[in-house]
């Protein structure tokens, strides 16, 4: 199938103001482009690209002083599959996982593990491990969170969520990493794009999405609490710790964020 994806974002900036964005579609999609996922901006400004540590492409920028607008729309061609399920995938001693995996068992800044770990542990220690402990904990953080977009912070931690039972797709992604990472499982948190691709349409407006993906079986897997079914049509913009590490933006200034669109949408066959 093919998925129109894009976004456009504007801001107002008091004074020039240095922007780091992660915004581009991950590398490991690039191949499913139809035309390059490159950042437009108007006005124009210089731009130089990096990859940061842990594989996403960024951009940074200069805003300038007044209205900017940054933008993008492109094409991807995506296999049409919901993401994969494997209840057979069994989970590794922490001392057989490989080294790559071990920073996504550590708490950072939304996932304190410190915090939660003694009610991880209260809560999951009797559910089978592997694949079904963390089905277990998607499915108690789905049911535990109550969803609404005037429940969103920035600021907002998995130790604030689990106490106000109430967040945003990041937050239920935030609850469920720092569960898991508390019962050694590594788990990390995704962020991209996420239609309405063979499930009931939504009133509420588009956005980005956040979900999370865990080592099992020496392989990653795609888990979302939020949308506790498999999805068709996921598609990856950046992998981290948590929410700080793909931030869509970050502003070293003062600016104002005047317009936000997001789009994803199945084309006609």
């Amino acid at each position: 199938m093919r998925i129109r994806v894009g976004y456009e974002l504007k801001y107002r900036c008091p004074q020039p103001t240095p922007m780091i964005l992660t915004l581009s579609i991950h590398h490991s999609r690039v191949a499913d482009l139809e035309s390059p996922d490159h950042p437009r901006f108007d006005p124009a400004v210089s731009t130089a690209a990096y990859r940061d540590s842990f594989g996403n492409w960024c951009t940074r920028v200069v805003a300038p002083a007044g209205a900017f607008t940054i933008s993008s729309n492109t094409i991807v061609n995506d296999a049409g599959q919901p993401d994969a399920v494997a209840p057979m995938a069994m989970q590794h001693a922490v001392q057989a996982l490989p080294e790559d995996t071990l920073l996504f068992l550590l708490g950072s800044r939304y996932c304190e593990t410190d915090l939660l770990s003694e009610v991880a542990w209260g809560l999951f220690s009797s559910t089978p491990l592997g694949w079904a402990r963390v089905e277990a904990i998607c499915e108690y953080v789905h049911k535990y969170i109550t969803f609404g977009y005037e429940h969103a912070s920035a600021t907002k931690t998995a130790s604030q969520v689990w106490r106000e039972r109430k967040g945003v797709c990041r937050d239920y992604a935030h609850l469920a990493i720092t569960f898991l990472r508390c019962m050694n499982i590594p788990a990390r948190y995704c962020t991209g794009y996420l239609g309405d691709i063979g499930v009931p349409p939504s009133s509420a407006p588009m956005d980005f999405s956040g979900w999370l993906e865990v080592y099992l079986d020496n392989a990653w897997y795609t888990f979302d609490p939020r949308n506790r079914v498999p999805r068709i049509g996921r598609i990856l913009i950046a992998r981290g710790r948590d929410a700080s590490d793909v931030a869509i933006s970050t502003s070293f200034g003062p600016n104002t964020l005047e317009s936000f669109k997001v789009w994803t949408d199945e084309l006609p066959s």
